[in-house]
């Protein structure tokens, strides 16, 4: 019973296989039009939207306000609005809202490091990522440079977005809802 079911396996690849090598192969000159079109060297500086989703959102004081949740478009595919969440524990409660997304600024540079203690949020400010060379203190910790082995910033995605509000503003603000209709 095994025999006959590895048997009609092989007979059925070989039916494929006889398929595909029939086929005729297309031209090679569209390809390499359509290749030069849409190499990664014609879309240098753009950011990807799929990397923008989850991104920490900061106000101008380096506070941590919340993190996009979502990219809202226009028929053309025009980015409109992002959608902040605001609050909440790990995703849980947070209050959506819908800002102009030509108001969300995007930096490529990691959040300046502000805080007295090392104990931040994971990946947000106080973190070792960001956090002053050790052994400095004060003023000159945070003008200091970034350090020589830091990472260099992503081509594909900025390190953070900036919104102008606070937490208290933007819980204040109506809060968005996915519509059905």
């Amino acid at each position: 019973m095994f025999v006959k079911y590895i048997a009609a396996g092989l007979a059925g690849s070989a039916l494929l296989a006889s398929v595909a090598f029939a086929q005729t192969p297309t031209a090679t000159t569209d390809r390499a039009d359509t290749a030069a079109t849409t190499s990664d060297s014609s879309f240098k500086g753009d950011w990807r939207a799929s990397k923008l989703v989850g991104l920490s959102v900061y106000n101008d004081k380096n506070e941590s306000i919340g993190s996009i949740n979502d990219l809202l478009t226009d028929k053309s595919g025009s980015i409109k609005a992002a959608v902040i969440g605001v609050g909440g524990f790990l995703g849980m409660g947070s209050h959506l809202v819908a800002v102009p997304f030509d108001k969300v600024k995007f930096v490529n540079e990691p959040v300046a490091y502000t805080g007295a203690s090392g104990t931040g949020a994971p990946g947000g400010p106080g973190t070792s990522s960001n956090r002053p060379p050790s052994g400095t203190t004060g003023s000159a910790a945070n003008n200091a440079p970034a350090s020589a082995n830091s990472a260099k910033p992503n081509p594909w995605y900025p390190d953070h977005a900036v919104f102008n509000a606070d937490k208290d503003q933007l819980k204040g603000m109506p809060e968005f809802k996915y519509s059905t209709e």
